[in-house]
């Protein structure tokens, strides 16, 4: 999706995740956790994973505290 230059739209489920409409759709589905995570942190952690794959994509060191 990335080098196709294809549209991008991230949804994030309820606690039961997402509708069988909605989740047959997609073309790619992601588990952040197998715990279920409020709203505000899947935002933080999806913007987290995406910056950091975005980064080693682009050849920066990955970081290990």
């Amino acid at each position: 999706w990335l080098m196709a230059g294809a549209p991008v739209c991230l949804l994030v489920g309820g606690p039961d995740g997402l509708g069988p409409e909605c989740a047959s759709r997609a073309v790619e589905r992601w588990s952040l956790s197998a715990l279920t995570l409020p709203h505000g942190l899947v935002r933080v952690v999806l913007a987290e994973a995406l910056y950091r794959a975005d980064s080693l994509l682009r050849g920066h060191p990955y970081h290990r505290a």
